[in-house]
Order: structure tokens, then C-alpha cells, then sequence
């Protein structure tokens, strides 16, 4: 039977590069998000690829929400064997002694509580089929702290923190844990949601670069870790652009200004 691949936050960006790389893999992917029409649109180029996924609504923050993913999963035409909790996000960029509660409650319901909710529904689910994959696309972010990041770099260390717990917990049990901790990477909406709507702002991030990473450099990663033999199990894959050496060291060359 076909191996079903949930994906969380595939609307855009990773999400979405993920959710094509392992309907090509040969998964049956559950392309889950809040905005439905993406996901349609997204259905419709894998199946025009020869590839099958289902567009399943779902917002990461809502118990409901997420019982119904998990009810769309157990109708889904094959085992359930690969979760990538992908959903996530950033908001604001200011220092601690003046951030907004708001942003940072936002980015913990996203990226902390949703990867909780999602791993507690589908774990029963992924256990049963003997061969289970969990991957959480987490963050450099979850190893180094940098001025402006404290709310992001405090979600993305508790991300790291569950990957890591969870990985523990499931010793003896089929089911691996993986963590993918990604750099800089250019997708067409983290920097707008991270400033706002601040096209110019976000675009600033990137501003040199020759190449940043891409939704689908990450989506390989992705893919690869999910297809090795089930007894290896990468914990911790960090990647970042050949410019990126490290959080706070970025190679950039000189953007010439128009006269």
C-alpha cells in the first residue's frame, strides 16, 4: 500500500516544496494548512505531475482542528508513516524589554504547541505502522540567540527541546525522531509575516546574498532523511547557504545603487 506523508503548514514555501518532493517520492501526501485554496492549487500540480496528495484544512493552534486532521489521516489510503511538522513562523523583531506578548504568544502557539498537538494526534497513528518517521523542520535559531530574535529563538530552542525529548521517549519503539535546523532560507512569505507586510524590510534580510537557501534545498533535506532505511536515524541535520557560516557571520557583496 502507499505510505501516507502528513505535512503541516503546506500552503506555502517549505510546506508546500516538501509536500511536492515526497509526492514524487512516491507518498500519498496530506497537504495541511489554513488556507484551503492554496491547498487546491497545490493538489492539483502534484496530481498534474502523476503524483496523489489530499488538501486537508488545518490550523495547528485548534484542538479541533488538529482531531480533524487526525481523523483525515485515518481515512487516507495507506499507513500513516511520515509527520513533518513544518508549520511555523516568526513575527517582529524587537528586543526583549520591549516585545509584543502578542508576537511571542503567536510564535509559541505556532511552532511549540502546534508541533505538540500535531505529534499527539498522529503518534498512534504513526506507531501502528510499524515504520514511522516524525521530523520537525525547527531552526538554527534553536541553537544560537541573536538581538531582535528572543520570542523566535525561544520558540525554536523548545522545538529543538521536544525533537529531542521525543527521541528519548520513543527508544524502543518504531518510530524515529528527526530535527532539520535550516539558515537562511528565502521563501516568499517568512520576511513578510516576520515584519508585517514590510516587503522592503524583509527583502533587506536577503540584501547581498548571492544564494540563499530555497523551500526546495530544504525539502531535499526533508526527503532524504524520511527515505533512509528505517534503522538510520539522522537526529539533527543543520544546513545552511555556502554564504551563511554561521548565525551572525554572512558574506555579502555590495549591492550597487542606481545613479
Amino acid at each position: 500500500m502507499t505510505s501516507v506523508a502528513i505535512v503541516t503548514g503546506a500552503s506555502s514555501g517549505i510546506g508546500a516544496a516538501t509536500a511536492r518532493r515526497l509526492a514524487a517520492e512516491g507518498f500519498h501526501v496530506l497537504a495541511a494548512a489554513r488556507r484551503t485554496d492554496r491547498l487546491a492549487g497545490l493538489v492539483a500540480e502534484i496530481e498534474a505531475t502523476g503524483g496523489a496528495a489530499t488538501a486537508v484544512a488545518c490550523d495547528v493552534t485548534s484542538d479541533a482542528s488538529v482531531a480533524a486532521l487526525a481523523a483525515a489521516a485515518a481515512a487516507a489510503p495507506g499507513p500513516v508513516t511520515l509527520l513533518v511538522n513544518n508549520a511555523g513562523g516568526a513575527r517582529g523583531l524587537d528586543p526583549v524589554e520591549s516585545g509584543s506578548i502578542d508576537d511571542w504568544q503567536w510564535m509559541y502557539d505556532v511552532n511549540v504547541l502546534g508541533t505538540l498537538r500535531v505529534t499527539q494526534a498522529l503518534l498512534p497513528a504513526l506507531e501502528a505502522s510499524g515504520a514511522g518517521t516524525i521530523v520537525v523542520v525547527s531552526s538554527t535559531a534553536g541553537h544560537v540567540v541573536y538581538e531582535g530574535g528572543g520570542g523566535y529563538t525561544a520558540a525554536k530552542h523548545a522545538q529543538t527541546a521536544i525533537a529531542g525529548t521525543l527521541r528519548l521517549e520513543l527508544c524502543g519503539r518504531p518510530v524515529r525522531v528527526i530535527e532539520i535546523d535550516p539558515g537562511m532560507v528565502q521563501t516568499e512569505e517568512f520576511g513578510l509575516v516576520r515584519f508585517g507586510g514590510d516587503a522592503e524590510r524583509a527583502a533587506a534580510v536577503y540584501a547581498g546574498v548571492a544564494e540563499p537557501l530555497v523551500a526546495e534545498d530544504v525539502a531535499d533535506c526533508v526527503a532524504w532523511c524520511a527515505t533512509r532505511p528505517q534503522h538510520v536515524n539522522i537526529d539533527q541535520l543543520v544546513v545552511r547557504p555556502l554564504a551563511q557560516a554561521a548565525q551572525h557571520k554572512v558574506h555579502r557583496v555590495a549591492v550597487k545603487r542606481e545613479e
